[in-house]
């Protein structure tokens, strides 16, 4: 059993039959009685995001989860396929499961599938991934000091906010946890 106090960001738990992983978390501690934790986990079966708040005291189930190292190869649409990189098994998991990391996979990308009793469930992606800039505004002649941002799409579809000096044809650095621009990689 796991305490909930120890529940973090990325922490996998379940709960009345059903596996969570935990997106956020927020320890409330008011003046008098117990401390609240509040969570934002993913329902990592059907992909749906819930907020649940436990007292402090209360505890969920520990999950073991498996993880082998993949390969993304490719989606139809609906799901996306991935091959283990030990056993040449391909595995496919729904897009709506897999949520926004959809908008950071690109053919050939080295994840970590997730597994739970021999079905994949989830995967973990790379801290930063290198995309090139498909679409992006005419930055002004003068305004590319003054550390404006502006909206540009990637070449998955992802809107980012990228300082005004990134153009089209640029490869850029994001950060996969939280979805920010790192850095410009090449010109």
């Amino acid at each position: 059993m796991l305490d909930v106090t120890e529940l973090r960001k990325g922490v996998t738990f379940e709960l009345d039959g059903r596996v969570y992983r935990v997106l956020e978390y927020h320890h409330h501690k008011p003046g008098r009685g117990k401390a609240i934790i509040r969570v934002k986990a993913r329902d990592l079966q059907s992909g749906a995001i819930v907020e649940r708040t436990f007292p402090s005291g209360n505890q969920v189930k520990e999950v073991n989860l498996d993880h082998h190292e993949a390969q993304y190869l490719y989606n139809d649409g609906r799901d996306y396929y991935f091959m283990d990189m030990e056993t040449y098994e391909q595995y496919a998991i729904p897009a709506d499961v897999l949520g926004d990391a959809v908008y950071y996979l690109k053919e050939g990308m080295p994840v970590k599938v997730t597994f739970l009793k021999g079905q994949p469930l989830d995967i973990e992606l790379p801290i930063t991934v290198d995309m090139e800039v498909v679409e992006a505004e005419v930055a002004v002649k003068g305004d590319t000091a003054t550390g404006l941002t502006k909206k540009v799409v990637t070449e998955t579809g992802l809107k980012i906010e990228v300082p005004h000096f990134i153009q089209a044809g640029d490869i850029i650095r994001v950060d996969t946890r939280t979805g920010e621009y790192v850095t410009r990689v090449k010109q």
